[in-house]
């Protein structure tokens, strides 16, 4: 996709982090967007920011869980600006706890957002996507995405799902000849608050786990934004954010399955100094 200008661009979780900073960044390359969040008054403030920019933009509360809400969105889309041509599935949440800890709940929580928005989003706009005659699919994994971390198996489980899901779908758009581009988004630290609100362990534990993460997490969204924009401009199948996304992704080529045991060591010095 060479240019953005008029092309509809559908985000969801666009109230604040990457979902906001994408929305930002295409706005001022004359895109016209859909921009959906959990939070309705999140939402409405990035769409307000995108109207100052000059863009044409709609604030939409939606839960990417709930498959009859984004199916009805798709709706609102094609209705409100004709279709989508971009649609960017990047509402996310993180969930910190062992598999012995994790709350069945709990887990059904993560992965309904982070795997079933995913699917439910591409679903229920592919039909547009494809119409538009020139579109692109945005899926966001993660790192996580490439390696298994302790306490996050069901942030894994969804990322790694994200991922196999996205690639299969490439190939299925490339099979049929469709005229639609699919990228695999996989973001390394970003400065976002979703360490901060994440489920799981007590406030204490968050509070120094979300600490830690802040240290590490070097890209802001507005870089993680661009280096999106770039993806898809360029039809990148993946899509890789921040120089520690480069070094996660090499890791289990270099090292295999055998990453995992000085993994587990430094998560069991972790948890000694929490």
């Amino acid at each position: 996709m060479k240019s953005f200008t008029d092309k509809v661009a559908v985000i969801t979780g666009a109230g604040s982090g990457i979902g906001r900073a994408l929305a930002i960044e295409l706005a001022g390359r004359g895109a016209r967007l859909a921009l959906s969040d959990v939070d309705a008054v999140r939402a409405a403030g990035t769409a307000a920011l995108c109207e100052k920019a000059g863009a044409t933009a709609k604030a939409y509360e939606l839960d990417v869980a709930d498959r009859d809400a984004v199916l009805a969105h798709a709706e609102e889309v094609a209705v409100d600006f004709g279709g989508a041509n971009v649609v960017v599935n990047n509402a996310g949440v993180a969930l910190g706890a062992t598999v012995e800890e994790m709350t069945w709940d709990d887990y059904d929580w993560l992965m309904g957002i982070n795997l079933g928005g995913v699917v439910n989003g591409t679903k229920a706009f592919l039909p547009q996507v494809i119409a538009s005659g020139d579109g692109h699919i945005v899926n966001l994994s993660s790192v996580f995405g490439f390696i298994g971390v302790p306490t996050q198996s069901a942030y894994n489980a969804a990322k790694f799902g994200v991922r196999g899901f996205t690639e299969a779908l490439r190939q299925e758009m490339l099979i049929a000849r469709h005229p639609v581009k699919v990228s695999c988004v996989h973001p390394g630290g970003i400065k976002t608050n979703i360490a901060r609100d994440a489920r799981g362990g007590v406030e204490r534990d968050i509070d120094k786990a979300a600490e830690g993460f802040e240290k590490i997490a070097r890209t802001t969204p507005e870089k993680a934004a661009q280096t999106i924009v770039r993806g898809i401009e360029r039809g990148t199948p993946r899509i890789l954010i921040g120089p520690d996304a480069y070094v996660i992704d090499a890791i289990p080529r270099v090292l295999g399955a055998f990453y995992q045991r000085p993994l587990a060591l430094l998560g069991r010095l972790g948890m000694k100094n929490l």
